[in-house]
């Protein structure tokens, strides 16, 4: 079955809704006039509205005020991959940035994620429904030596409390696609302020430093643990979370909240790069990163696997 997006109304953002009566998931579509999120740091593809599971919530809205162009008023797990082109372009020169199009530098100061650039070419999006699978593609073809087909298929698993996010990203152009791309997360797990209940679990010795670190919350064996309940505007930055190696086995953590008794586990099937933790007084969110290296005619594919569950 074949959607339209733009054949919303203009009062609404377009949306879809999966199930498999076990698992709810409401996804934002993407739309260049009138889409939940037009900015340019994440990819517009899958970003969850909500989920639910047994009476749990696990995304939603963690920032006070929605703006469509703002590049963090975004839910769910959403993904950033980094700017591609951008080192070697002049000023009003394009780059890429896979999910949002090809974008326009404005100067010549270092890429920032959070910045807002001009997007030169928004690309062709396409969205295939079922009752419990989406697939959204974005085709980009451009003249500056970048084009891609990129595809996420959001799913739920038949009998089962899990969620697949499977990506395919072949290049149709003439240079390498190389970088890094990771999930952001922003779990709001049933709306309840980050703190004490909420447990951060890895299957390896984690170290790291950074914001908040002794103040708000603790690195302690396997876990980052909140000392207190974080109020407005404070914040947990972890920007190089150490312990992992290079086997797929490490790139899976747990997120818990011990309080309303709802429990998520991330898996991914590719080796971690990189990985960042940063918290907010409503969202937790573990940043797992991947390396990406595609050249011309190439395909890479990858799948992140969430599965839900109800502490004892």
């Amino acid at each position: 079955m074949l959607f339209c997006i733009s054949a919303f109304k203009a009062t609404e953002f377009p949306e879809a809704e999966i199930s498999n009566g076990i698992v709810k998931v409401n996804i934002y579509l993407p739309d260049s006039e009138i889409g939940y999120y037009r900015a340019t740091r994440f990819d517009w593809s899958g970003v969850i509205k909500s989920l639910s599971y047994k009476g749990h919530s696990y995304f939603g809205e963690w920032f006070k005020k929605h703006d469509p162009s703002k590049h963090d008023a975004i839910t769910g797990p959403v993904e950033e991959f980094d700017p591609i082109g951008y080192d070697e372009a002049r000023v009003g020169e394009k780059f890429l940035k896979i999910g949002v199009g090809s974008l326009r530098k404005s100067n010549t100061k270092p890429y920032s994620s959070y910045g807002l650039y001009e997007i030169e070419n928004h690309g062709k999006w396409g969205v295939k429904k079922r009752s419990d699978k989406i697939e959204i593609s974005h085709e980009l073809t451009d003249d500056f030596g970048y084009s891609y087909l990129y595809t996420k298929t959001i799913s739920v698993v038949k009998g089962k409390p899990e969620m697949l996010l499977e990506h395919t990203l072949k290049n149709t152009g003439q240079r390498l696609i190389k970088g890094d791309v990771y999930n952001h997360n922003f779990f709001v797990m049933d709306n309840q302020q980050t703190g004490t209940d909420i447990k951060i679990k890895f299957p390896f010795e984690i170290q790291g430093s950074g914001k908040g670190l002794g103040q708000y919350a603790q690195v302690e064996d396997k876990e980052i643990k909140y000392l207190r309940n974080l109020k407005d505007n404070e914040n947990v930055h972890i920007p190089i979370l150490r312990g992992y190696g290079t086997e797929v086995k490490d790139n899976d953590f747990r997120i818990e909240n011990h309080k309303s008794g709802a429990g998520v586990r991330i898996l991914g099937d590719k080796p971690l790069s990189r990985m960042v933790f940063w918290s907010s007084s409503t969202t937790s969110c573990p940043e797992p990163y991947i390396h990406i290296s595609i050249n011309p005619g190439q395909k890479m594919r990858w799948t992140n696997t969430y599965q839900f569950y109800e502490i004892p």
